[in-house]
C-alpha cells in the first residue's frame, strides 16, 4: 500500500515535535534524554534498549527520530502545564498521527474527547485526517 500524504506530512513533523519539547523543558538535553528513554518504557510507548544521548535527542530535532521518541515526546508534552500547540501544518499532523497511536481509541469522537480541552479545535481537522488514515490501512 502506497503512503498516504498525511501519513508523509506527520512524520515531517516529529523533528519539530521534539524541537518543541527540548525548548520547553526546563532539564538540560541529557536529563532529557533521559526522561525520554524512561517515560517511554514506563508509559508503554516504547522499549529503547536503551537512553538516547543528548547529541541523538538534540539531532531528533532536525531529522526523524523513532516512533518511540515522537510519541514519548507528544505524552510529555500535553501534560505541561505551559499547554503548548503545534504551530505548522506538519506538527499539527504529527500531533493528530501520535495521539492516535499512544492509546487505542475506538472511534474518532472518542479520540477528540480524550485530548486535552485546549487542543481540541486546533487538531480536529488534521485528528479527522490521521483517523481516516489510520483505517484506511487497517486490513480488513
Amino acid at each position: 500500500m502506497p503512503e498516504s500524504r498525511f501519513y508523509a506530512k506527520a512524520v515531517a513533523g516529529w523533528p519539530a515535535l521534539l524541537a518543541r519539547l527540548i525548548a520547553l523543558s526546563e532539564a538540560p538535553a541529557d536529563r532529557l534524554a533521559i526522561i525520554l528513554g524512561d517515560t517511554a518504557r514506563l508509559a508503554s510507548l516504547g522499549t529503547p534498549e536503551e537512553n538516547p544521548s543528548a547529541a541523538e535527542l538534540l539531532a531528533w530535532a532536525h531529522v526523524r527520530p523513532p516512533l518511540w521518541a515522537a510519541k514519548t515526546a507528544l505524552f510529555l508534552l500535553v501534560q505541561m502545564p505551559r499547554r503548548p500547540a503545534p504551530e505548522s501544518e506538519e506538527e499539527r499532523a504529527a500531533w493528530a498521527y501520535l495521539w492516535l497511536r499512544l492509546r487505542p481509541r475506538e472511534s474518532l469522537v472518542a479520540a477528540l474527547a480524550a485530548l486535552p480541552e485546549y487542543l481540541r479545535a486546533t487538531l480536529a481537522d488534521d485528528l479527522d485526517q490521521a483517523w481516516r488514515d489510520q483505517v484506511s490501512q487497517r486490513l480488513v
